[in-house]
């Protein structure tokens, strides 16, 4: 007899795809289909950028730089170059690291369409493409800001920094207070995406570890 688990399971699996899901699934499949993507090669490629690149290299990255200052120092000399000493490596575009600072906030942006360090942050966010925020994060940033992570204080500067096809840029978070006895391990599991992008700072989390 099939338990209402089995049943829900079925349901779910047989629910039909609609939206963008389902122009998505009809376009993976008639490429598939005319045999201009091989579905193994697609699936590998699904499968690097969820699994293999994205938010969690640039977190370690960020991890490596509170604990090492050698590392911290070569990072912000050289971003591309110390990246890739983690075998993160980009598209052939420049990597600038940028630290944020008691008195500095940076905040990066594309303002032209969406060029965004990929080896390190994986796929950009929806929000970061959209075009109220290429627009507002050039004109208002601490308006962007104090919406997305909280409000800046008058004294710390807000730099805005606008990404290009040849250049890309990776914000340095301030570690945050509490985590000196912390591993590497541990610091990056805090360190997120929007931190990296800097619309907001990492914060240790309620009951985490010490």
């Amino acid at each position: 007899m099939t338990d209402h688990n089995d049943r829900h399971h079925g349901d779910e699996h047989d629910r039909p795809l609609s939206g963008p899901a389902l122009r998505v699934k009809a376009l993976e499949s008639l490429l598939v289909e005319k045999g201009l993507v091989d579905r193994k090669t697609l699936d590998e490629l699904i499968d690097t950028y969820e699994t293999k690149v994205g938010p969690r290299n640039g977190a370690r990255v960020v991890a490596r730089a509170w604990v090492d200052p050698a590392y911290k120092q070569r990072l912000l000399a050289d971003g591309r170059a110390a990246i890739a000493e983690f075998g993160f490596f980009g598209y052939g575009e420049d990597m600038v690291v940028l630290e944020n600072t008691p008195k500095v906030r940076n905040l990066v942006v594309c303002t032209l369409c969406s060029c965004y360090p990929w080896s390190v942050l994986g796929l950009p966010p929806v929000w970061y493409k959209s075009a109220p925020y290429r627009a507002r994060a050039v004109i208002d940033p601490r308006g962007v800001l104090k919406e997305l992570g909280g409000e800046i204080p008058d004294d710390v500067e807000v730099r805005v920094w606008d990404s290009t096809a040849e250049l890309r840029y990776l914000v340095l978070p301030e570690r945050p207070a509490g985590t000196e006895s912390w591993s590497e391990e541990q610091l990056a599991e805090i360190v997120t995406r929007d931190a990296m992008i800097g619309v907001v700072q990492v914060t240790v989390p309620a009951g985490s570890r010490r």
